[in-house]
């Protein structure tokens, strides 16, 4: 979501033309997140001001993003809180912009949170499972292009630039997760970046899922690691001062499984789950931080804070 293309004016005003979405009124870039391009799209339509997220994608292909824009329109056809891709006068979601495919969301209204109450993470524990049991249903698949395979070999990307410390873990923790065999777990659709920014909020009721874009087939419960591994930990400027609330915790995973009953089998992969979770995010931060892409406007996140949750994870 940093700035990474930039729009010109008229540039939007042609891109939108083939939108049913009125004139143009003024546009902003977006400076959270660290993925793909956005902006903030304000349009009047028959006299009513109309907004919109633009996303342009700087890494899928215009064969790749179906899958993602079908899936957010699948979820909010099926009363799953998502924004739903606004279609252009052809009916896809997908139109080029400054060379790069680029789609229109909804803006949803209700803002992010940082620190989430109880009552919050049980909402967020629901809705994951019925995301989950929503896209059981979906016929569409993608492999998970940031599994195990991915963290191996961005590891070896990046290790020249790491700690010895940092190699170590990483290293014994991948040794680790190669003996799981994380096929074997129920799966379905699953989010895989559902962090607190990730989802909006109108006080404690949540009005949208946003940001599909690593959505992909793979174990349910790893989704749900991804999601506690940031709602559940009480957040600290000094990242060795991060620990988890157990209150937040509990409520995700009851409210979670009021709609959807872990197996056996995925209560025994809980603990690794969390792990897996953490280190996904622990060697993504530590490359934004080594081998950084440009853009005019970008956000780079301490690895360190993945660092420490992997740590803890790994001391129970």
């Amino acid at each position: 979501m940093s700035v990474y293309t930039v729009v010109e004016e008229n540039q939007l005003i042609a891109f939108l033309e083939d939108f049913d979405v009125g004139t143009l009124d003024s546009f902003v870039g977006i400076s959270a997140g660290i993925e793909n391009t956005n902006y903030f799209v304000n349009t009047i339509k028959h006299g009513q001001l109309e907004q919109f997220v633009l996303t342009i994608f700087e890494h899928h292909t215009f064969d790749e993003l179906p899958y993602f824009l079908n899936i957010m329109a699948f979820m909010a056809e099926h009363n799953i809180p998502t924004a739903h891709p606004i279609p252009t006068h052809s009916n896809g979601y997908l139109k080029e912009l400054c060379g790069k495919p680029a789609a229109l969301v909804e803006r949803l209204t209700g803002s992010t949170v940082e620190d989430p109450s109880i009552t919050q993470c049980g909402v967020m524990g629901g809705q994951l499972a019925r995301f989950h049991m929503a896209g059981s249903h979906y016929e569409g698949h993608r492999e998970n292009d940031r599994g195990l395979d991915w963290m191996q070999n961005t590891f070896a990307e990046i290790q020249s630039y790491l700690e010895q410390d940092e190699c170590e873990l990483i290293e014994d923790e991948i040794a680790f997760q190669s003996k799981t065999n994380w096929s074997e777990l129920p799966q379905s659709v699953i989010h895989a970046d559902l962090f607190c920014d990730n989802a909006m909020f109108n006080g404690d009721a949540l009005t949208g899922i946003i940001d599909l874009y690593y959505a992909c087939n793979a174990p349910m419960l790893y989704d749900l690691a991804v999601m506690v591994n940031d709602w559940c930990r009480i957040h600290a400027d000094n990242p060795a001062n991060i620990e988890f609330d157990q209150k937040r915790l509990d409520e995700m995973l009851s409210a979670y499984q009021t709609q959807r009953s872990l197996t056996e089998e995925e209560q025994a992969a809980w603990p690794a789950a969390l792990r897996l979770a953490a280190l996904r995010f622990f060697i993504s931060r530590l490359k934004d931080k080594h081998i950084p892409r440009e853009g005019e406007i970008t956000q780079i996140k301490d690895p360190d804070v993945f660092k420490q949750v992997l740590n803890i994870h790994r001391t129970l």
